[in-house]
């Protein structure tokens, strides 16, 4: 039997959208992605949800349904201030924190449904919590060891009424007429740019300035000016720097993949080395 090209049209269409419809009707379809986190899989938690999977794009409510823990109760233990618990994204914690000491964001998260909920998550990184947090963790049962890292790990809570994260983050004039000394000492014009120093330059690793502490906000030419040289950095990424090192390393992590809760340990671990 030969086929003309109108009943071929008309058959392919019906498997095309025949197909759909059957995936849908039997729940195979999806038209938006679904937030599952992964699972352990070995030990007495295998087949768990493992919250060191909880990414910034999760909201409160994506925790809520692969954890079990309240939207509600992660809004208090954060101190966020929202009319839609369930709605808020994970990753806004890290602008709310932004004058944070400590940088509190998803990892803060990580490890908070870990400890409410006596899941094992790796201690071998700072992690740091907010006092609210640490608070409703000490109501837990945690165990000695969990125990002893929170009490080391925690920052000041937001205080009332502090702002909440916006889409745009606009600088605040007044914060910065009385905020302190910046620590990035000045580029004199004589002085090789950031761009270009090398570890001949950077005299033995010896830093330019205190390293400090990675935060999002932080960009390589800091990484740079606190003593990094542009091999270790690469090093640590598996990949060659921005063009541009004004760029932030959290920025640089999003646009090619990279986990930046893995990526700044690693890097402060360098930075940590130096002083």
């Amino acid at each position: 039997m030969k086929l003309t090209s109108k009943p071929l049209a008309i058959i392919i269409v019906v498997l095309m959208f025949g197909g759909i419809f059957f995936s849908s009707l039997m729940g195979w379809w999806e038209t938006e992605s679904t937030k599952e986190a992964a699972v352990y899989t070995e030990g007495e938690f295998a087949g768990k949800a493992n919250p060191a999977d909880i990414r910034g794009s999760y909201t409160f409510g994506d925790v809520e349904k692969n954890f079990g823990v309240p939207a509600a109760l992660l809004v208090q233990a954060f101190g966020v201030q929202t009319d839609a618990p369930a709605a808020f994204a994970v990753k806004s914690l890290e602008e709310m924190y932004a004058e944070s000491p400590q940088e509190v964001g998803t990892a803060s998260v990580r490890f908070f449904v870990a400890f409410y909920l006596s899941l094992p998550i790796d201690l071998s990184t700072d992690v740091y919590l907010p006092e609210t947090a640490a608070a409703i963790l000490r109501g837990q049962n945690l165990s000695a060891e969990n125990a002893a890292y929170l009490e080391t790990h925690v920052v000041p809570a937001p205080e009332a009424g502090a702002a909440q994260p916006v889409e745009t983050a606009q600088p605040d004039a007044s914060a910065a007429e009385s905020a302190p000394e910046a620590t990035l000492a000045p580029v004199p014009a004589e002085q090789t740019p950031a761009s270009e120093i090398t570890p001949e330059t950077t005299a033995e690793h010896t830093p330019l300035v205190e390293a400090g502490t990675i935060k999002g906000k932080t960009t390589f030419a800091e990484l740079m000016e606190w003593g990094l040289t542009s091999e270790t950095i690469e090093q640590v990424l598996g990949m060659p720097m921005p063009a541009a090192p004004g760029m932030t390393v959290k920025d640089f992590c999003t646009q090619n993949g990279l986990d930046f809760e893995t990526i700044r340990p690693a890097l402060q671990a360098e930075l940590d080395q130096l002083k």
